[in-house]
């Protein structure tokens, strides 16, 4: 009984490494002795280590005291002895072909690329044994419970360390990792669309499972200069201060910075609602942000008809660093499955602050040095990588990616939002003041700009742009000498009335994109001194007015069709002077 409980527990000592019986016909003292020795040279086993291994059986207890784990730490010789017990030792290779029968799953493995667990923390594990593993590659922890997907991350001269996406409850040292031969990978396919799933492609909704029609690479190499061409096509948002001011084009990157609470998200979420009866498709990735949140977005975009061409990629704050650190990466390749298919993809990056902590998180304890703010050097990398893979591309396709950034009280000069907004080709900046103000969303016209320019904008919205912007800027400057109460001169007041006027017709309700017809309507009509003769309480009254007057005459399907693209003074003015005139008459009737 004593030869056969230590003969199982050595088939087990066996597992840490199947090189033994790989190289090793008959198991002899010598072989076992040079090849441990070997191992302790190398610094790849601790013998504790093996003997807290050991302890799981209850039953090698009462053979032998174990209870002392440095018992046999620096001898040996006492631990070959040990394995002297067992008087039949050359029987142990039909034992081990039998353990490995009751273990199909290890059945037909290559011996290379299996490695055991030395240490477990943090959702990182550290192992040994992975001599051919590569960087970025996936891996499996065999813990014989449940499934354990993991990606190495750092690779040492004596060890290698990986993520793991799941709970490392049931990892313990000891056990098996395979490596799987293939870089990190996720599944897209068009059957993504109208679904939420986490960074792993995995429904995290109850629509039940998705059938992918392939991988690819999480990390993959961002489009050639050659592949690429200008951004040329307007992407609109449905926001008139965004596709006025600050326009955006298919394949631009712009960045959406500001305070907590400010509108990010919904700036984001409107450009997606206004993509509903366009050819392109939407992709949020929620970083770091709650379930609830997550599946608030998801009822907006459900209601307002446009989640049927999105994916949400959500990691959550409940998720796992790892989980949060390779989202954006995740939905980026999802995302080019459709580009290089020739479709248009909006990606929301909510929000790139929360991926750099986890990313920072990460890289400490992986012990990798520290640097500003305490993130790592390659933080930058971080990014750069992730946003050049937004391109516009000769063959039609292109990704525009929105990368949100949270700043402290409006400090831009922090790392994280200079590193992204060196990389990418303009930022809208939000202004608390403003959205305090009840100007929202609360985009500041002064600090915001698209360095793509009127490239992507509408013919007729690029002649309207010019006044726009400088009538603000005008008006901002003195705004201040009005609160004071000082007598002002007839064209200073006039210049205060249009521009508060101005203000209030950039004002719009979140979750409500208008069309950029009606965009040019109201812009024009506020330009052109339209608005001047309604009082500036009554503004956002006349433009609802406008919208719903529109539909009813024969003005709104040839608008709808050419205004973006020619501008018909005549006939618009014509609609204008002869709206504004009733809508005089019933503010004065009715109010």
């Amino acid at each position: 009984m004593k030869d056969e409980l230590i003969t199982l527990n050595y088939i087990d000592l066996l597992k840490f490494n199947r090189k033994i019986l790989s190289k090793i016909t008959i198991c002899n003292d010598k072989d076992i002795l040079d090849y441990y020795t070997l191992l302790l040279d190398l610094g790849n086993f601790n013998i504790s280590k093996l003997f807290r291994y050991f302890r799981y059986n209850d039953n090698l207890n009462t053979v032998i005291n174990l209870n002392n784990d440095s018992l046999f730490e620096n001898n040996i010789i006492e631990f070959i002895n040990f394995l002297n017990i067992c008087d039949e030792v050359s029987s142990l290779a039909e034992d081990y072909d039998n353990f490995l029968n009751n273990n199909s799953e290890l059945n037909n493995i290559n011996a290379a690329k299996l490695g055991i667990v030395i240490g477990i923390s943090d959702n990182i594990v550290t192992m040994v044994g992975l001599y051919d593993v590569s960087f970025g590659e996936m891996i499996e922890v065999l813990t014989g419970i449940d499934i354990v997907m993991g990606m190495v991350l750092n690779i040492e001269e004596k060890k290698v360390s990986a993520i793991i996406f799941s709970s490392d409850r049931n990892i313990k040292p000891g056990q098996e990792v395979l490596m799987k031969s293939v870089l990190m990978s996720v599944p897209v396919g068009d059957k993504l669309l109208g679904r939420i799933v986490d960074p792993l492609g995995n429904p995290l909704d109850s629509l039940g499972a998705i059938i992918s029609k392939g991988h690819r690479f999480m990390d993959s190499i961002a489009p050639s200069i050659i592949s690429r061409k200008s951004v040329n096509t307007p992407l609109e948002t449905g926001l008139k201060v965004i596709d006025s001011m600050v326009p955006i084009g298919h394949g631009q990157r712009e960045l959406i910075i500001g305070d907590t609470k400010t509108g990010k998200t919904s700036i984001g979420i409107d450009a997606i609602i206004n993509q509903r009866k366009t050819d392109t498709i939407s992709i949020y990735v929620a970083i770091g942000q709650k379930r609830s949140s997550v599946a608030r977005i998801a009822k907006v975009l459900e209601k307002n008809d446009c989640l049927k061409s999105s994916i949400i990629v959500a990691a959550t704050a409940s998720d796992s660093a790892a989980m949060q650190y390779v989202a954006p990466y995740c939905a980026c390749a999802m995302g080019e499955y459709f580009m290089y298919k020739g479709l248009r993809i909006l990606i929301i990056y909510d929000d790139l602050s929360k991926h750099a902590v986890a990313y920072r998180q990460l890289s400490l304890l992986l012990r990798r040095p520290p640097g500003r703010e305490g993130y790592p050097g390659d933080v930058f990398y971080l990014h750069s990588r992730l946003l050049e893979r937004a391109a516009n591309l000769t063959t039609d396709g292109s990704i525009t990616a929105l990368p949100i950034i949270e700043t402290i009280q409006g400090d831009v000069s922090a790392y994280i939002p200079t590193n992204v907004i060196s990389i990418t080709d303009g930022q809208i900046f939000l202004d608390t003041e403003l959205f305090s103000r009840g100007i929202r969303p609360s985009v500041s016209p002064g600090l915001s700009v698209s360095r793509v320019g009127s490239a992507a904008q509408s013919k007729t919205i690029k002649k309207m742009a010019g006044n726009l912007k400088l009538e603000l800027a005008q008006y901002r400057e003195v705004e201040n000498f009005a609160k004071l109460g000082l007598s002002l001169d007839d064209a200073t007041k006039l210049l205060i009335e249009r521009g508060s006027r101005l203000t209030k017709i950039l004002v719009q309700n979140r979750f409500d994109p208008i069309f950029i017809y009606k965009q040019i309507l109201i812009l024009f009509s506020s330009l052109n001194g339209y608005v001047d003769r309604i009082s500036v309480k009554f503004t956002n009254k006349f433009e609802e007015m406008l919208y719903a007057h529109l539909i009813t005459t024969i003005y709104d399907f040839p608008f709808s069709k050419v205004l973006d693209k020619e501008l018909d003074e005549d006939l618009v003015i014509c609609y204008i002077w002869d709206f504004t005139v009733n809508f005089v008459d019933f503010e004065n009737d009715k109010f």
